[in-house]
Protein backbone atom coordinates (compact mmCIF):
# COMPACT_ATOMS: atom_id res chain seq x y z
CA UNK A 1 0.00 0.00 0.00
CA UNK A 2 1.18 3.52 -0.87
CA UNK A 3 1.84 5.97 1.82
CA UNK A 4 0.29 8.63 1.04
CA UNK A 5 2.96 11.94 2.03
CA UNK A 6 1.10 14.91 0.63
CA UNK A 7 1.02 18.35 1.71
CA UNK A 8 -1.17 21.63 1.14
CA UNK A 9 0.18 24.52 -1.08
CA UNK A 10 -1.59 27.47 -0.16
CA UNK A 11 0.83 30.07 -2.00
CA UNK A 12 -1.82 33.00 -1.47
CA UNK A 13 -2.92 32.12 1.47
CA UNK A 14 -6.48 31.02 0.37
CA UNK A 15 -7.34 30.07 3.69
CA UNK A 16 -8.06 32.98 5.16
CA UNK A 17 -10.79 33.63 2.63
CA UNK A 18 -12.41 30.16 3.86
CA UNK A 19 -14.56 30.04 7.03
CA UNK A 20 -14.29 27.53 9.90
CA UNK A 21 -16.53 25.28 8.50
CA UNK A 22 -15.04 25.35 4.88
CA UNK A 23 -11.85 24.80 6.53
CA UNK A 24 -13.22 21.41 8.56
CA UNK A 25 -15.31 19.88 5.35
CA UNK A 26 -11.97 20.03 3.18
CA UNK A 27 -9.76 18.83 5.97
CA UNK A 28 -11.95 16.39 6.53
CA UNK A 29 -12.51 15.30 3.10
CA UNK A 30 -8.83 15.02 2.86
CA UNK A 31 -8.27 13.02 6.02
CA UNK A 32 -10.86 10.49 4.61
CA UNK A 33 -9.03 9.96 1.03
CA UNK A 34 -5.69 9.74 2.96
CA UNK A 35 -6.87 6.79 5.00
CA UNK A 36 -9.47 5.10 2.91
CA UNK A 37 -8.22 5.62 -0.79
CA UNK A 38 -5.00 6.93 -1.12
CA UNK A 39 -3.50 3.06 -0.01
CA UNK A 40 -5.61 1.67 -2.63
CA UNK A 41 -5.58 3.71 -5.76
CA UNK A 42 -2.86 2.53 -7.55
CA UNK A 43 -4.34 -1.14 -6.99
CA UNK A 44 -7.57 -0.20 -8.42
CA UNK A 45 -6.39 1.82 -10.91
CA UNK A 46 -4.10 -1.14 -12.77
CA UNK A 47 -6.67 -3.68 -12.24
CA UNK A 48 -9.48 -0.87 -14.00
CA UNK A 49 -12.05 -1.19 -11.14
CA UNK A 50 -14.10 1.15 -9.15
CA UNK A 51 -13.47 0.54 -5.49
CA UNK A 52 -16.98 -0.39 -4.54
CA UNK A 53 -16.69 -0.41 -0.74
CA UNK A 54 -15.63 3.37 -0.06
CA UNK A 55 -19.04 4.23 -1.20
CA UNK A 56 -20.57 4.51 2.37
CA UNK A 57 -17.46 6.47 3.24
CA UNK A 58 -17.79 9.21 0.39
CA UNK A 59 -21.06 9.64 1.31
CA UNK A 60 -20.45 9.99 4.69
CA UNK A 61 -17.60 12.98 3.71
CA UNK A 62 -20.16 14.66 1.73
CA UNK A 63 -19.04 13.59 -1.71
CA UNK A 64 -22.71 13.11 -2.81
CA UNK A 65 -25.02 16.40 -3.37
CA UNK A 66 -23.45 18.19 -0.66
CA UNK A 67 -25.09 21.07 -1.29
CA UNK A 68 -28.68 19.54 -1.71
CA UNK A 69 -30.73 20.71 1.10
CA UNK A 70 -30.88 18.86 4.49
CA UNK A 71 -34.53 17.92 4.04
CA UNK A 72 -33.62 15.81 1.60
CA UNK A 73 -30.60 13.88 2.46
CA UNK A 74 -27.91 16.61 1.86
CA UNK A 75 -25.95 18.59 4.02
CA UNK A 76 -27.38 22.13 2.94
CA UNK A 77 -23.28 23.37 2.11
CA UNK A 78 -22.76 26.09 0.02
CA UNK A 79 -20.98 26.05 -3.66
CA UNK A 80 -17.34 26.53 -2.35
CA UNK A 81 -17.84 23.82 0.43
CA UNK A 82 -18.68 21.84 -2.93
CA UNK A 83 -15.75 22.48 -4.71
CA UNK A 84 -13.36 21.98 -1.80
CA UNK A 85 -14.52 18.01 -1.45
CA UNK A 86 -14.06 18.04 -5.50
CA UNK A 87 -10.34 19.00 -4.72
CA UNK A 88 -9.54 16.66 -2.33
CA UNK A 89 -11.26 14.03 -4.31
CA UNK A 90 -9.48 14.56 -7.40
CA UNK A 91 -5.94 15.27 -5.49
CA UNK A 92 -6.39 11.73 -5.33
CA UNK A 93 -8.08 10.49 -8.39
CA UNK A 94 -9.80 11.91 -11.32
CA UNK A 95 -11.83 8.51 -11.54
CA UNK A 96 -13.06 9.18 -7.52
CA UNK A 97 -14.07 12.46 -8.39
CA UNK A 98 -15.81 11.94 -11.51
CA UNK A 99 -17.98 9.10 -9.36
CA UNK A 100 -18.83 11.78 -7.27
CA UNK A 101 -19.35 14.39 -9.48
CA UNK A 102 -21.95 12.29 -11.53
CA UNK A 103 -23.46 11.72 -8.57
CA UNK A 104 -24.17 14.75 -7.14
CA UNK A 105 -23.99 17.29 -10.60
CA UNK A 106 -25.66 14.60 -13.18
CA UNK A 107 -27.65 12.99 -11.15
CA UNK A 108 -28.68 14.49 -7.79
CA UNK A 109 -28.86 18.38 -8.95
CA UNK A 110 -31.48 17.71 -11.96
CA UNK A 111 -33.56 15.59 -9.67
CA UNK A 112 -33.49 18.83 -7.11
CA UNK A 113 -34.41 21.24 -9.81
CA UNK A 114 -36.34 19.60 -11.73
CA UNK A 115 -38.08 16.93 -10.01
CA UNK A 116 -41.84 16.72 -8.47
CA UNK A 117 -41.30 16.24 -5.08
CA UNK A 118 -42.39 12.53 -5.16
CA UNK A 119 -39.05 11.91 -6.91
CA UNK A 120 -37.26 14.11 -4.97
CA UNK A 121 -38.25 12.09 -1.98
CA UNK A 122 -37.51 8.75 -3.67
CA UNK A 123 -34.20 9.32 -4.63
CA UNK A 124 -32.24 12.24 -3.08
CA UNK A 125 -31.51 10.80 0.23
CA UNK A 126 -30.63 7.55 -0.76
CA UNK A 127 -28.54 9.24 -3.40
CA UNK A 128 -26.86 10.75 -0.53
CA UNK A 129 -25.88 8.22 1.43
CA UNK A 130 -24.48 6.24 -1.70
CA UNK A 131 -27.11 3.38 -1.09
CA UNK A 132 -28.39 4.41 -4.79
CA UNK A 133 -26.18 5.43 -7.55
CA UNK A 134 -26.57 7.44 -10.06
CA UNK A 135 -25.29 7.91 -13.85
CA UNK A 136 -26.45 10.91 -16.25
CA UNK A 137 -26.99 9.71 -19.97
CA UNK A 138 -26.74 12.42 -22.65
CA UNK A 139 -23.82 11.86 -24.78
CA UNK A 140 -24.51 9.44 -27.56
CA UNK A 141 -22.14 7.02 -30.42
CA UNK A 142 -22.74 9.77 -33.06
CA UNK A 143 -23.22 13.16 -30.79
CA UNK A 144 -20.99 14.44 -27.97
CA UNK A 145 -19.89 18.12 -28.82
CA UNK A 146 -23.40 18.30 -30.47
CA UNK A 147 -26.38 16.76 -27.87
CA UNK A 148 -29.04 18.36 -29.72
CA UNK A 149 -28.15 15.57 -32.43
CA UNK A 150 -29.45 12.97 -30.10
CA UNK A 151 -31.65 10.20 -31.53
CA UNK A 152 -32.66 8.87 -28.37
CA UNK A 153 -36.36 9.01 -27.81
CA UNK A 154 -39.36 8.65 -26.60
CA UNK A 155 -42.97 7.94 -27.58
CA UNK A 156 -46.03 8.24 -25.89
CA UNK A 157 -48.02 4.61 -25.48
CA UNK A 158 -51.08 5.94 -23.20
CA UNK A 159 -49.97 5.44 -19.28
CA UNK A 160 -46.45 5.45 -20.21
CA UNK A 161 -43.59 6.14 -22.49
CA UNK A 162 -41.41 4.01 -24.64
CA UNK A 163 -37.76 4.91 -24.71
CA UNK A 164 -35.42 3.80 -27.78
CA UNK A 165 -31.89 4.31 -28.42
CA UNK A 166 -28.40 4.16 -26.92
CA UNK A 167 -25.69 6.39 -24.71
CA UNK A 168 -22.32 6.37 -24.49
CA UNK A 169 -19.22 6.98 -22.21
CA UNK A 170 -21.47 7.03 -19.28
CA UNK A 171 -19.64 6.93 -15.94
CA UNK A 172 -21.04 4.48 -13.23
CA UNK A 173 -23.00 3.33 -16.30
CA UNK A 174 -22.85 -0.58 -14.86
CA UNK A 175 -23.61 -0.33 -11.22
CA UNK A 176 -26.06 3.15 -11.19
CA UNK A 177 -29.49 2.08 -9.87
CA UNK A 178 -30.92 4.95 -11.32
CA UNK A 179 -29.74 6.88 -14.70
CA UNK A 180 -31.00 10.13 -15.59
CA UNK A 181 -31.72 9.49 -18.99
CA UNK A 182 -32.02 12.86 -21.92
CA UNK A 183 -34.41 11.73 -25.07
CA UNK A 184 -36.96 13.38 -28.05
CA UNK A 185 -40.08 13.49 -27.69
CA UNK A 186 -42.40 12.92 -31.09
CA UNK A 187 -42.40 16.41 -31.06
CA UNK A 188 -38.56 16.90 -31.11
CA UNK A 189 -38.11 18.49 -26.96
CA UNK A 190 -35.48 17.18 -25.31
CA UNK A 191 -37.15 15.51 -22.10
CA UNK A 192 -35.31 14.56 -18.69
CA UNK A 193 -36.62 10.42 -17.59
CA UNK A 194 -35.23 8.56 -14.38
CA UNK A 195 -34.72 5.07 -15.89
CA UNK A 196 -34.25 2.48 -13.16
CA UNK A 197 -31.82 -0.68 -13.08
CA UNK A 198 -34.01 -3.89 -13.74
CA UNK A 199 -36.36 -2.29 -16.32
CA UNK A 200 -37.38 -5.14 -19.60
CA UNK A 201 -35.04 -3.60 -22.22
CA UNK A 202 -32.68 -1.71 -20.04
CA UNK A 203 -28.98 -2.99 -20.57
CA UNK A 204 -26.03 -0.29 -19.15
CA UNK A 205 -22.44 -2.51 -20.39
CA UNK A 206 -19.24 -1.95 -19.20
CA UNK A 207 -16.93 -0.38 -21.41
CA UNK A 208 -13.02 -1.63 -21.56
CA UNK A 209 -10.01 -1.28 -22.89
CA UNK A 210 -9.30 2.41 -21.47
CA UNK A 211 -6.33 4.29 -20.70
CA UNK A 212 -7.39 6.69 -18.38
CA UNK A 213 -9.64 6.96 -15.35
CA UNK A 214 -9.14 3.26 -14.51
CA UNK A 215 -10.59 3.68 -11.21
CA UNK A 216 -13.85 5.03 -12.99
CA UNK A 217 -16.08 2.92 -14.40
CA UNK A 218 -17.96 4.04 -17.64
CA UNK A 219 -20.36 2.04 -19.84
CA UNK A 220 -23.44 2.17 -22.62
CA UNK A 221 -26.63 3.01 -21.61
CA UNK A 222 -28.67 0.41 -24.30
CA UNK A 223 -32.59 1.14 -24.38
CA UNK A 224 -34.68 -1.47 -26.41
CA UNK A 225 -38.57 -0.35 -26.14
CA UNK A 226 -38.17 0.60 -22.40
CA UNK A 227 -41.49 1.16 -20.66
CA UNK A 228 -41.41 4.21 -18.76
CA UNK A 229 -44.13 5.06 -16.48
CA UNK A 230 -45.04 8.98 -16.51
CA UNK A 231 -44.46 9.45 -13.30
CA UNK A 232 -40.36 9.06 -13.78
CA UNK A 233 -40.73 12.37 -16.69
CA UNK A 234 -38.64 14.94 -15.04
CA UNK A 235 -41.62 17.39 -15.02
CA UNK A 236 -40.07 20.91 -14.40
CA UNK A 237 -37.81 21.93 -17.15
CA UNK A 238 -37.41 20.42 -20.43
CA UNK A 239 -35.11 21.38 -23.51
CA UNK A 240 -31.57 21.25 -23.79
CA UNK A 241 -31.20 24.10 -21.23
CA UNK A 242 -32.11 21.30 -18.51
CA UNK A 243 -28.87 19.21 -19.13
CA UNK A 244 -26.63 21.62 -19.53
CA UNK A 245 -27.44 23.39 -16.52
CA UNK A 246 -26.40 20.14 -14.55
CA UNK A 247 -22.96 20.04 -16.94
CA UNK A 248 -22.56 23.78 -15.25
CA UNK A 249 -22.35 22.55 -12.13
CA UNK A 250 -20.52 19.30 -13.25
CA UNK A 251 -17.73 21.86 -15.09
CA UNK A 252 -17.88 23.87 -11.84
CA UNK A 253 -16.75 20.80 -9.50
CA UNK A 254 -13.94 20.05 -12.39
CA UNK A 255 -12.66 23.11 -11.62
CA UNK A 256 -11.76 22.88 -8.50
CA UNK A 257 -11.04 18.91 -8.99
CA UNK A 258 -7.96 19.84 -11.25
CA UNK A 259 -6.12 21.85 -9.01
CA UNK A 260 -6.15 18.77 -6.79
CA UNK A 261 -4.91 17.04 -9.22
CA UNK A 262 -1.98 19.77 -10.08
CA UNK A 263 -1.13 20.23 -6.39
CA UNK A 264 -0.37 16.66 -6.13
CA UNK A 265 1.75 16.80 -9.01
CA UNK A 266 3.65 19.70 -7.81
CA UNK A 267 3.87 18.51 -4.02
CA UNK A 268 5.52 15.05 -5.08
CA UNK A 269 7.64 17.05 -7.73
CA UNK A 270 9.14 19.62 -4.94
CA UNK A 271 9.47 17.08 -2.69
CA UNK A 272 11.52 14.65 -5.18
CA UNK A 273 13.66 17.81 -6.29
CA UNK A 274 14.84 17.83 -2.62
CA UNK A 275 15.54 14.36 -2.10
CA UNK A 276 16.97 13.39 -5.34
CA UNK A 277 20.75 14.51 -5.46
CA UNK A 278 22.63 14.40 -9.09
CA UNK A 279 26.10 15.73 -9.19
CA UNK A 280 26.23 16.18 -5.45
CA UNK A 281 23.38 18.10 -5.23
CA UNK A 282 19.31 18.30 -4.88
CA UNK A 283 18.17 18.78 -8.11
CA UNK A 284 15.95 21.43 -6.84
CA UNK A 285 19.16 23.52 -6.26
CA UNK A 286 19.28 23.57 -10.34
CA UNK A 287 17.83 26.44 -12.31
CA UNK A 288 15.71 24.44 -14.70
CA UNK A 289 13.88 22.48 -11.86
CA UNK A 290 13.29 25.43 -9.82
CA UNK A 291 11.81 27.75 -13.06
CA UNK A 292 9.34 24.26 -13.89
CA UNK A 293 8.38 24.62 -9.95
CA UNK A 294 8.26 28.48 -9.88
CA UNK A 295 5.73 27.99 -12.74
CA UNK A 296 3.83 25.01 -11.45
CA UNK A 297 2.96 27.38 -8.29
CA UNK A 298 2.21 30.30 -10.54
CA UNK A 299 -0.04 28.37 -12.19
CA UNK A 300 -2.12 26.88 -9.45
CA UNK A 301 -2.34 29.65 -7.49
CA UNK A 302 -4.11 31.58 -10.47
CA UNK A 303 -6.72 28.91 -10.77
CA UNK A 304 -6.83 28.93 -6.97
CA UNK A 305 -8.12 32.71 -7.40
CA UNK A 306 -10.05 32.00 -10.41
CA UNK A 307 -11.80 29.62 -9.10
CA UNK A 308 -12.42 31.00 -5.25
CA UNK A 309 -13.99 33.61 -7.19
CA UNK A 310 -16.57 31.73 -9.42
CA UNK A 311 -17.81 29.82 -5.91
CA UNK A 312 -18.39 33.07 -4.88
CA UNK A 313 -20.50 33.90 -7.79
CA UNK A 314 -22.14 29.96 -7.98
CA UNK A 315 -23.13 31.24 -4.14
CA UNK A 316 -24.92 34.17 -5.01
CA UNK A 317 -26.39 32.88 -8.16
CA UNK A 318 -24.59 35.12 -10.60
CA UNK A 319 -21.84 32.84 -12.34
CA UNK A 320 -22.30 32.34 -16.13
CA UNK A 321 -22.51 29.26 -18.03
CA UNK A 322 -19.38 30.84 -19.85
CA UNK A 323 -17.79 31.80 -16.89
CA UNK A 324 -17.62 28.36 -15.76
CA UNK A 325 -16.06 27.12 -19.05
CA UNK A 326 -13.58 28.99 -18.91
CA UNK A 327 -12.73 27.92 -15.69
CA UNK A 328 -12.33 24.30 -16.31
CA UNK A 329 -11.22 24.37 -19.59
CA UNK A 330 -7.86 26.64 -17.85
CA UNK A 331 -7.75 24.71 -15.23
CA UNK A 332 -7.26 21.12 -16.59
CA UNK A 333 -4.86 22.56 -18.85
CA UNK A 334 -3.37 23.62 -16.59
CA UNK A 335 -3.33 20.60 -14.22
CA UNK A 336 -2.18 18.52 -17.40
CA UNK A 337 0.57 20.78 -18.40
CA UNK A 338 1.86 20.57 -14.51
CA UNK A 339 1.20 16.69 -14.71
CA UNK A 340 3.65 16.48 -17.84
CA UNK A 341 6.65 18.89 -16.13
CA UNK A 342 6.14 16.94 -12.80
CA UNK A 343 7.13 13.74 -14.31
CA UNK A 344 9.87 14.83 -16.23
CA UNK A 345 11.09 16.19 -12.98
CA UNK A 346 10.82 12.87 -11.35
CA UNK A 347 12.99 11.59 -14.42
CA UNK A 348 12.49 7.83 -15.31
CA UNK A 349 10.97 7.46 -12.47
CA UNK A 350 8.24 9.06 -13.08
CA UNK A 351 6.60 6.77 -15.30
CA UNK A 352 6.26 4.03 -12.33
CA UNK A 353 3.29 3.56 -10.41
CA UNK A 354 5.76 5.27 -7.08
CA UNK A 355 4.49 8.32 -8.07
CA UNK A 356 1.12 9.67 -9.24
CA UNK A 357 2.09 11.75 -12.22
CA UNK A 358 1.41 9.22 -14.79
CA UNK A 359 -1.89 8.15 -13.64
CA UNK A 360 -2.54 12.15 -13.18
CA UNK A 361 -1.87 12.50 -16.69
CA UNK A 362 -3.77 10.07 -18.62
CA UNK A 363 -6.25 10.85 -16.14
CA UNK A 364 -6.64 14.65 -17.12
CA UNK A 365 -6.31 13.50 -20.91
CA UNK A 366 -10.05 12.46 -20.47
CA UNK A 367 -11.12 14.97 -18.25
CA UNK A 368 -10.24 18.18 -20.99
CA UNK A 369 -12.37 16.40 -22.98
CA UNK A 370 -15.36 15.45 -20.86
CA UNK A 371 -17.93 18.02 -20.33
CA UNK A 372 -17.13 19.82 -22.97
CA UNK A 373 -13.94 19.72 -24.91
CA UNK A 374 -11.16 21.61 -24.12
CA UNK A 375 -11.39 23.47 -27.71
CA UNK A 376 -15.37 23.93 -27.43
CA UNK A 377 -14.95 25.49 -23.99
CA UNK A 378 -12.73 28.04 -25.72
CA UNK A 379 -15.41 28.68 -28.76
CA UNK A 380 -17.90 29.78 -25.28
CA UNK A 381 -15.81 31.93 -24.58
CA UNK A 382 -14.95 33.40 -27.98
CA UNK A 383 -19.14 33.50 -28.40
CA UNK A 384 -19.22 35.23 -25.11
CA UNK A 385 -16.90 37.61 -25.86
CA UNK A 386 -17.84 38.53 -29.68
CA UNK A 387 -21.56 37.41 -29.55
CA UNK A 388 -20.62 35.27 -32.70
CA UNK A 389 -21.26 31.30 -32.57
CA UNK A 390 -18.61 29.77 -34.48
CA UNK A 391 -19.89 25.80 -33.64
CA UNK A 392 -23.00 26.45 -35.75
Amino acid sequence: MADDRYEAHDYYLMDDLLSDEHKLIRDSARAWVKQEVSPIIEEYYEKAEFPMQIIPGLGAIGGFGPYIPEEYGGAGLDQISYGLIMQELERCDSGLRSTSSVQSSLVMYPIWKFGSEEQKQKYLPKLATGEFIGCFGLTEPDFGSNPSGMVTNIKDAGDHYILNGAKMWISNAPFADVAVVWAKNEEGRIKGLLVEKGMEGFEAPEMHGKHSLRASTTGELIFNNVKIPKKNILPNKDGLGAPLLCLDSARYGIAWGAIGAALDCYDAALRYSKERIQFGKPIGSFQLQQKKLAEMITEITKAQLLTFRLGQLRNDDKATSAQISMAKRNNVDMALKIAREARQIHGAMGITNEYPMMRHMANLESVITYEGTHDIHLLITGLDVTGIAAFE
